[in-house]
């Protein structure tokens, strides 16, 4: 696939500590595309890098897919609106969000596929990590604009949801620090609140800005440094954890869904078929645009063999004004690795 360079200078004139190392000419490709068909659309896929596994939600069903192969491994059904996967490995637990009708979170087996359960959520739950220095799972409800939490040993029939945290907004993607700080993005207020799970509430709200519509959050724990994918203006941002401050923002494409970290590299994946892949030398950042098919809008990274796997399919010819519909049974994966 064809690959666009370009180079970002950096927002801030200071040094930055911890800083990534610059990016080699033409590092990332698409390294092969995995049909996988069948139905439904997608939404964040989920690598269990240690058994090759990608977990996709499929919108009524969840799929397993076996990385290596391309093999479907099992197929994980009983939603209404699938977004998001966390896994559980200690536990051999994973755990969907169902965003359809008045929410859920289903339970899943890991070897087994399983439905062990399901816990009712609230409308428009999304975006769901799993924070194991917490033992916890944490998901966000877009609609009623709250952080939801429980512990992943939960009884998966009769247990319930802690009470949730009003944000003030509406959210989609989060990170967590590991110490007890969330970090997520309110889309419609342009801002990152930051959630102190011990207080059990927002103790600041941070503006994106030059960014705006954020979406795709990642994390360097290493530097304290939060990836923030936006949608207009179409901004990768990259802010300080400690206290809000932006230190860069680079242009990407459009329609973000999702970023990652690995290595001291972020990526931004974008729907209009782009991929930014940044890193940082001197107080400026680097960029190389890899060239991907369009709506590979969200990804899912494999951080022990440095990879990422995107979700898509093949699109009609799109109306004026509309959005391309996928065509039948053309569902696939996209690998995406160092050259």
């Amino acid at each position: 696939m064809r690959l666009m360079r370009t180079a970002v200078l950096s927002l801030t004139l200071l040094p930055l500590a911890g800083a990534m190392p610059a990016l080699a000419q033409g590092n990332w490709s698409v390294l092969r595309t995995i049909h996988i068909g069948g139905e439904g659309g997608w939404d964040y896929l989920t690598v269990d890098a240690a058994t090759h596994r990608l977990f996709v939600p499929r919108t009524t069903h969840t799929q397993v897919i076996d990385a290596d192969s391309g093999k479907v491994l099992g197929d994980i059904p009983g939603q209404k609106t699938a977004h998001g996967v966390a896994l559980v490995p200690s536990l051999g637990r994973g755990f969907i969000t169902d965003g359809g009708g008045a929410g859920a979170i289903l339970i899943f087996d890991l070897k087994t596929y399983e439905v062990l359960g399901k816990l009712a959520a609230l409308p428009d739950s999304d975006g769901i990590i799993y924070d194991a220095a917490l033992g916890r799972i944490l998901a966000v409800s877009g609609d009623k604009g709250v952080l939801m939490t429980f512990k992943a040993d939960i009884d998966p029939k009769n247990g319930k949801i802690d009470p949730p945290i009003e944000l003030g907004g509406g959210p989609e993607f989060l990170v967590t620090d590991g110490t007890g700080k969330v970090y997520i993005n309110l889309e419609d207020k342009d801002m990152v609140a930051v959630v102190d799970l011990n207080a059990k509430k927002v103790i600041a709200r941070w503006p994106v800005a030059p960014g705006g519509h954020p979406v795709g959050m990642s994390m360097d724990k290493k530097t304290h440094r939060l990836f923030i994918g936006c949608r207009n203006p179409q901004k990768l941002v990259v802010m300080r954890a400690e206290d809000g401050k932006v230190l860069a923002s680079l242009p990407i494409g459009a329609g973000v869904d999702a970023t990652k970290e690995d290595g001291g590299e972020a990526f931004a994946s974008c729907r209009d078929g782009s991929l930014t892949v940044a890193a940082e030398k001197n107080g400026s950042y680097e960029a190389e645009t890899v060239k991907t098919p369009l709506g590979a809008r969200t990804m899912g990274l494999d951080a022990m063999h440095h990879k990422l796997y995107m979700p898509t399919a093949e699109f009609e010819p799109a109306a004026a004004g509309a959005r391309p519909k996928a065509k039948p049974d053309t569902f696939m994966i996209v690998e995406v690795g160092r050259k």
